[in-house]
């Protein structure tokens, strides 16, 4: 007898590695791995999300108006053009499946997301990977890999492993290139990280355009990794594609009152903006500081550092010393970055702690 059998495209995932929670022999210890918030959760989130557990027995608001609102009121969007899922994750799975099938391409960057290349083969489309820049995204290089089969580019802004950042210019570069039928999917995971003015514009060209979607995520600067939130903004359009094969009831009741609650805590964002500005500066500069031990670390835009092991000191005995001494980061071979660490910026003293664990592997 045969069993069913899935379809190729979906046999050819690679399915996707979260960020360790222990070390090789089972120790909880200082998680760096997966760009979590260090100064952990707005209390009025946590006092929400509290509060939610009298409703277990109620199915969420499936229009999550209130969310919608108070993402439309903080960001000065309108809410019916908004779209919520688990994560932001669930976006892009959404703009893979509204829009791209078996005999499209979907273009993403050599060090982007893991998640772009998952999404493009689950819906048996072909993943187009094209080079970087000095492990930043080449709007050139994506230009020129559009050919009639592209559906759908997928670009994440600051970059997510690298922590690099296309400015507005380049991104209404790649825009006004690209054939009005492709979407532009803007992943801005860490943009709430970016200093005032660094803003890439896409969320102006999203309000514009036809063909333009950004995603944003509660599980980064806001602190609700656990109850995977998400949202996008793009044209009417695309925004009721996506509702179509949106799962329903996709955002519980209590993390859709928490994400509230976090969103208009703008003195927990700025206190944790502030936070990552200081002490991702100070960590570059002592990596700098390792420069003749062969360390390197990619100038970072999010809430961590891409650290490149070029000299005898290897990425992969660094990982795993860094975890004898106690702090899991992230080794990310199966991405091409093998030679590196993503490194999230965590308190002051986890900090302080994994530079000094580098510099003594280093011998510095």
């Amino acid at each position: 007898m045969t069993a069913p059998d899935p379809k190729a495209w979906v046999k050819a995932i690679a399915p996707y590695i979260p960020g360790r929670s222990t070390t090789d022999d089972g120790r909880k210890v200082h998680k760096l791995s997966s760009n979590e918030n260090p100064l952990g959760t707005s209390p009025d989130a946590r006092a929400a999300f509290a509060t939610a557990a009298d409703s277990l027995e109620r199915y969420p608001d499936a229009t999550a108006t209130a969310l919608r609102e108070a993402i439309g009121a903080v960001h000065e969007l309108e809410p019916e053009r908004i779209i919520y899922g688990t994560g932001s994750d669930e976006i892009l799975h959404l703009a893979a499946g509204a829009y791209a099938g078996v005999g499209d391409e979907i273009i993403h960057v050599r060090y982007g997301f893991a998640v772009y290349e998952i999404a493009t083969r689950r819906v048996g489309a072909t993943p187009v990977v094209v080079a970087d820049r000095d492990y930043a995204t080449d709007v050139d290089a994506i230009l020129a890999a559009v050919t009639e089969r592209t559906t759908v580019v997928f670009v994440a802004n600051p970059n997510n492993p690298t922590g690099t950042f296309v400015d507005a210019e380049k991104i209404t570069r790649l825009h006004a290139g690209l054939p009005p039928h492709v979407l532009l999917v803007l992943d801005q995971a860490y943009a709430e990280y970016l200093e005032e003015g660094e803003d890439d514009g896409g969320m102006a060209l999203a309000r514009t355009a036809s063909n333009v979607l950004v995603t944003r995520t509660f599980s980064k600067i806001h602190g609700l990794a656990a109850e995977r939130i998400g949202w996008g903004y793009g044209a009417p359009a695309i925004i009721d594609a996506l509702h179509r094969i949106r799962g329903p009831f996709n955002v519980t009741i209590a993390g859709q009152a928490a994400a509230v609650a976090a969103i208009r805590d703008t003195g927990f964002v700025k206190d944790t903006r502030a936070h990552n500005t200081r002490w991702l500066r100070w960590f570059e500069e002592q990596i700098a500081g390792l420069g003749n031990a062969g360390l390197r670390a990619v100038p970072s835009k999010g809430n961590f550092s891409m650290v490149l092991f070029e000299g005898e000191l290897t990425a992969e005995r660094a990982y795993h010393g860094l975890m004898d001494a106690g702090y899991i980061v992230r080794w990310l071979p199966g991405q091409g970055l093998g030679h590196g660490l993503r490194i999230t910026i965590g308190t002051e003293d986890e900090t302080r702690g994994v530079v000094a664990a580098l510099r003594e592997l280093a011998g510095a």
